[in-house]
């Protein structure tokens, strides 16, 4: 023990004669600075009661050279004090303010910029598949575009006749639905007590019921340039992030430290990948969900079975809820041409909705998107809160990606405590 006392002792003494030496030298630099300044004021003919208005005195005090052009820094100013605080503290709240303005004024630019990722990560896919078979990245990028607006192109030229004349007819008809739904006994004694039918047959029965149905001419003509334009504005970000996505992830993984930056790649390309797996797959029961209706509705009759089918197939991209709003609204339309094909309708969607939940969804996503069914629902409704459909349609890929984020990162480090 005194050995150690006499050790320690020794040791403390050197740092003591070390921070003597420190300062005789801070001592000296200063005095060394003293005097150039007072040769170059000297030099310059500026007296002592000047306070270094001239340019050579500046350059003295700052210790310019050929290394410090601009002089060396200086001791950092005092952030403790109250006027610095409250100042940092008022622009921090400004800053705030006006940040969460910007992006309130900005939603909807954002959301299609969320989209457009969102797009842009669901085909890089199909873009790295054509790129393995011999493609640069960019022809591949111009085929599946190419292939996805050719599709969308004869898909439109295909469908918008027969749904227009569609639905067309389906306005003019509802009057005649609604009588029939007045000959149903059960239905005719509540509309008698609740004149429900009477007042929907005089709203469909007048001359300016697609008018106000649709908003009016000018109503359309805004939605319809509304949509366009932001159908052209995701089409062309989308284009613009695939185009771009390698140098926007080199980005994304420099702003990693360099110890970790490996592994942050590694976590991102599997989001990347499930993000992508997601809108696959969502696209692929859509497209089951809605031709297995159209052949139902077909088979038995129902009128209108392809705007009704293109509903469904729409809505079942909505997680959750769309599926049931889908086949509600053909149901409903089932019911109006009669009691009996509703209930039929009502069965089929029953019994589809059963194997598109326990057999082609999971069979689809659980390769791609393995998310808690809870959490799928959680996820689904804060979503749809916040950005309405869009963020429900986010919400599911979302959910997968900080599921991994907690699975890699969060839990195994609390393990380690």
């Amino acid at each position: 023990m005194p050995q150690d006392s006499d050790d320690d002792l020794a040791a403390a003494q050197k740092e003591i004669a070390k921070a003597e030496a420190d300062i005789a030298d801070a001592e000296s630099h200063l005095e060394a600075t003293e005097a150039a300044v007072a040769e170059a004021a000297a030099e310059l003919g500026v007296t002592e009661g000047d306070p270094l208005l001239d340019t050579g005195v500046r350059q003295a005090v700052a210790q310019v050279d050929d290394e410090n052009p601009f002089g060396q820094l200086g001791r950092p100013m005092s952030r403790r004090g109250p006027y610095a605080l409250g100042l940092t503290a008022g622009l921090g709240l400004a800053t705030a303010y006006v940040l969460v303005q910007a992006i309130f004024a900005a939603r909807q630019v954002l959301i299609l910029v969320a989209v457009a990722l969102f797009l842009s990560f669901g085909l890089n896919p199909a873009f790295e598949a054509l790129s393995r078979r011999g493609l640069g990245r960019r022809s591949a990028i111009a085929v599946v575009f190419t292939g996805v607006i050719l599709f969308f192109g004869g898909f439109v030229a295909a469908v918008a006749p027969p749904l227009v004349h569609q639905s067309t007819q389906l306005t003019t008809e509802l009057p005649s639905y609604v009588d029939r739904l007045q000959q149903n006994e059960q239905i005719a004694k509540l509309d008698r007590r609740y004149h429900v039918l009477s007042k929907a047959k005089t709203a469909v029965s007048s001359q300016n019921f697609g008018d106000h149905l649709f908003g009016g001419i000018i109503g359309v003509g805004k939605v319809v340039l509304g949509v366009v334009f932001s159908l052209l504005t995701v089409l062309i970000l989308t284009l613009y992030f695939a185009s771009s996505l390698p140098a926007i992830k080199r980005l994304a993984y420099s702003l990693a430290p360099r110890s970790r930056r490996a592994r942050f790649g590694v976590l991102t390309d599997e989001i990347l990948n499930r993000v992508g797996g997601y809108v696959s797959g969502a696209l692929l029961i859509a497209l089951i969900a809605g031709t297995t209706s159209f052949i139902f509705l077909e088979i038995a009759g129902v009128p209108y079975a392809l705007p009704l089918a293109l509903v469904v197939a729409v809505t079942d991209l909505i997680p959750l809820i769309g599926a049931t709003i889908g086949a509600v609204i053909a149901c409903g339309v089932a019911f109006f041409d009669s009691f009996t094909i509703g209930l039929v309708a009502v069965a089929f969607f029953i019994v589809y909705q059963q194997v598109e939940n326990y057999l082609i969804y999971p069979r689809i996503m659980s390769r791609s998107v393995d998310v808690h069914p809870a959490a799928t629902i959680v996820a689904a409704l804060i979503g749809g809160t916040l950005l309405g459909v869009v963020g429900a349609l986010l919400a599911i890929p979302t959910a997968a990606a900080i599921q991994l984020v907690l699975q890699e990162i969060v839990i195994p480090r609390q393990n380690e405590h």
